[in-house]
C-alpha cells in the first residue's frame, strides 16, 4: 500500500536518444528505486548536434521502453510543446515537469561526460538550488553513433540496442 503521504519520486533521464542503446538502458535499469522515471528525448540538441527527426526518435523511445520491460518507463515528450524554436533549456524542462507534479521530487539524471559540462547549462545553479542531480554512468559503453554507423554500414547492431529496435533501425533513417 503506498503512503499517501509521501511524495512521488520521479527520475528525469534526458538524451538525444539519436538512438537509444544498450548504454541508455545500463543508466536506466539502476533507477529502479524511482517511482517513475520520464525518458526524454531532446528536440533540438543544446550545442548544435544533428540529430533525427523527433517524432522518429520518440517512436524509437517508446519501441525501447517496450522491450525494456520496466514498470516505471515512460516517454516523456514534453519538449515538443516548449518550443518551436531552437533548443529547450533544462532549466524550463525541470520548470515544466515540476508544474505538471507539484507534488512529486524530481532528480535530473545525468552522465558524467554531460555533468562535466554541467556549469555550462543555463542556471545550472539554481538547477541544484532546486531539484536533485543524479550523476549515474553508463555500465555498458555504447554510442549512438556507433549504431548509425554500422546500420548504414550494414553491420548488426544486437550487441548495441534493444532487439525490436534492432529490427527496427534501417539505413534510410541515417542517410
Amino acid at each position: 500500500m503506498k503512503n499517501k503521504n509521501r511524495l512521488e519520486q520521479i527520475a528525469v533521464f534526458g538524451s538525444a536518444f539519436n538512438p537509444p542503446t544498450l548504454g541508455h538502458l545500463s543508466v536506466i535499469k539502476r533507477l529502479s528505486h524511482f517511482d517513475q522515471v520520464l525518458l526524454v528525448p531532446s528536440r533540438v540538441h543544446v550545442w548544435g548536434k544533428a540529430m533525427i527527426n523527433f517524432d522518429k526518435r520518440c517512436d524509437w523511445v517508446t519501441t525501447f521502453i517496450s522491450d525494456a520491460s520496466l514498470a516505471n518507463l515512460s516517454l516523456c515528450s514534453n519538449e515538443r510543446e516548449l518550443g518551436k524554436k531552437g533548443p529547450i533549456t533544462t532549466w524550463a524542462l525541470l520548470n515544466q515537469l515540476q508544474n505538471q507534479y507539484p507534488n512529486a521530487i524530481l532528480t535530473f539524471v545525468i552522465g558524467p561526460d554531460n555533468f562535466l559540462n554541467f556549469g555550462k547549462f543555463h542556471k545550472f545553479t539554481e538547477i541544484m538550488e532546486r531539484w536533485n542531480i543524479l550523476v549515474c554512468p553508463e555500465t555498458i559503453h555504447v554510442r549512438s553513433t556507433d549504431i548509425r554507423n554500422r546500420v548504414i554500414k550494414g553491420y548488426d547492431i544486437t550487441l548495441f540496442t534493444t532487439p525490436s529496435l534492432v529490427t527496427k533501425l534501417v539505413k534510410e533513417d541515417f542517410l
